[in-house]
């Protein structure tokens, strides 16, 4: 059954995952008629007033994200928050599958009737977060989604795209990893509103603790944000479940101060530039690679490129050129 972009949004406003899982599939769709319904109510979704808190959580694979997020999820909705996950599997390079695995590894979460599971391949994004991550978020808030939890693939590269769509960004890291100091990746750390130290259990309870002092101190290095706030350091066991009510009441008074200050407001409003700046370069790239003379002469230049029989500076010009037409 078909339904109008009326009904599917009826649908997100009375809070029906059915719908929502329905819409979130349109905005991934790459099919024009898909994203036509996908913009309309992405549309009448924006229209809607919302509180949420978008928060990005990002750290190594092993480092313990599904379970931190469904231990934390589980503590938030036990407080009457209702939790969105957009859990963002690795896609393959050769194949363009994914793993898509993160429904069944968090069991607990995904039987919880106020929360909200949705794994999506990264495809190339930079980041490993969704094309179409920013839409989703805006789907969620309109269900009525208080908290969205972000994951990001945590494979090195940049996480500048989840940056610059949340309101509070975590790095997890792992205790007596060795990194303390010699191997932080200065620019994630930069971008990190806090640090978790995670696995803080057993034999590793020790190692936590001092991994806890050592990021605190070379956080010291790093001058304040520009809204003042100097990154705390906190350490949790998403298995034993301790930590995790510092974690969200260090989150909440984070807002707290941001939306007093406005530099809450100031960032969301910087997001929807951004927004749309990004959106711009999507579509101009879309519309030139679906140019029929840029397709033709694609190929015979890509050949020439790769024999040296021209530059790949001039097959850009000639290129743009037949765009320009």
């Amino acid at each position: 059954m078909i339904l109008s972009s009326e009904e599917l949004f009826q649908g997100i406003l009375n809070a029906d995952k059915s719908s929502l899982a329905r819409a979130i599939t349109l905005v991934e769709s790459t099919k024009k008629e898909d994203q036509q319904l996908a913009k309309d109510i992405i549309e009448k979704c924006l229209a809607t007033k919302t509180n949420s808190i978008r928060i990005g959580i990002t750290g190594v694979p092993g480092v313990g994200k599904s379970t931190f997020i469904e231990a934390f999820g589980k503590k938030l909705t036990a407080i009457g928050e209702k939790v969105a996950v957009l859990a963002v599997d690795p896609s393959s390079s050769q194949t363009k599958g994914s793993i898509l695995g993160d429904k069944t590894r968090m069991q607990e979460l995904v039987k919880d009737q106020h929360a909200f599971i949705r794994p999506s391949p990264s495809g190339f994004s930079l980041g490993g977060v969704t094309r179409k991550t920013r839409e989703t978020i805006i789907l969620c808030e309109a269900a009525g989604y208080s908290t969205i939890l972000i994951e990001t693939v945590g494979v090195g590269q940049s996480e500048t795209a989840v940056h610059s769509m949340v309101d509070f960004f975590l790095l997890l890291k792992l205790p007596g990893a060795g990194d303390e100091l010699q191997g932080i990746k200065r620019g994630i750390v930069e971008m990190a509103d806090a640090i978790i130290i995670n696995k803080a259990d057993g034999d590793t309870a020790n190692l936590a603790r001092s991994a806890a002092v050592e990021f605190s101190r070379a956080l010291h290095l790093y001058p304040p944000k520009e809204n003042g706030w100097s990154p705390k350091v906190l350490s949790c066991s998403s298995i034993e479940k301790r930590g995790l009510k510092e974690i969200w009441q260090l989150i909440t008074e984070y807002i707290a101060a941001n939306k007093k200050s406005n530099h809450f407001y100031i960032k969301r409003q910087q997001q929807n530039k951004n927004w749309l700046l990004q959106t711009l370069d999507e579509k101009i790239k879309q519309q030139f690679y679906q140019n029929k003379e840029v397709a033709a002469q694609l190929k015979t230049l890509e050949k020439e490129v790769i024999e040296n029989k021209i530059s790949p500076f001039r097959a850009a010009e000639l290129l743009l050129q037949l765009h320009q037409k």
